[in-house]
């Protein structure tokens, strides 16, 4: 991933943007129902989805630089939901989805509990590589660098990883994270568990043979 930075903010609500997604939504049918609209399975919640349906264009596994963390408790899961640090040591396996930019707003604006249907202006962020949006979780715009000249953007906390106590992830949640990044099928198993059990929040409450019984269940 070309991590150089752009400097045009995406002229129109049509223009390509990736959307790097290191927790639930590296699932397909999870992200579908961000866009599509519906209930996930197993989820409390039902979101009203994108103006525009269509559903990713592609979407690729990726590495950014930083670091993985739990925290605070999700309200759709239980337990710690997953935050980004890119200014922390290590790497976040992720999966990055070919978007439209009007698509990225309305699923940034479901994550941030907000009505879709209102373009993000993104020249802050490209420009300078952060955009906090609000004080909350996930209302921050990071860019995390490009592939193949289109900007890879991802949400996050304002926060960093050492300001706020780490809260251990629900079983259901973690299998989530870890069925999404091993239906990449770039990582194996035991990259996964072990990567997923390092993460500040699940070290020490789940070992790498725990997550990875969660991938054989």
């Amino acid at each position: 991933m070309d991590d150089s930075m752009p400097t045009a903010c995406p002229g129109s609500s049509n223009e390509p943007i990736w959307y790097a997604s290191y927790g639930s939504n590296m699932r397909l049918d999870r992200l579908a129902r961000y866009i599509e609209g519906g209930r996930p399975s197993g989820a409390a919640r039902t979101y009203p989805g994108c103006r525009d349906r269509r559903l990713p264009a592609e979407s690729v596994p990726v590495e950014l630089r930083g670091a993985l963390y739990f925290a605070t408790r999700s309200p759709v899961w239980g337990g710690g939901r997953a935050f980004y640090d890119p200014l922390a040591e290590g790497r976040v396996l992720a999966r990055a989805h070919l978007v439209s930019a009007g698509q990225f707003a309305d699923i940034a604006a479901q994550e941030m509990y907000r009505e879709p249907g209102a373009d993000l202006d993104l020249g802050e962020v490209l420009s300078t590589g952060r955009s906090v949006l609000g004080t909350g979780r996930y209302e921050t715009l990071v860019r995390t660098g490009r592939i193949d000249g289109v900007p890879v953007l991802t949400l996050t906390a304002p926060w960093r990883m050492d300001e706020v106590v780490w809260t251990a992830p629900s079983e259901a949640y973690l299998k989530n994270l870890a069925t999404g990044l091993l239906d990449m099928g770039t990582w194996d198993g035991d990259t996964v568990a072990a990567y997923l059990a390092a993460c500040p929040g699940a070290a020490g409450r789940w070992s790498e043979r725990a997550v990875a019984r969660l991938l054989e269940s």
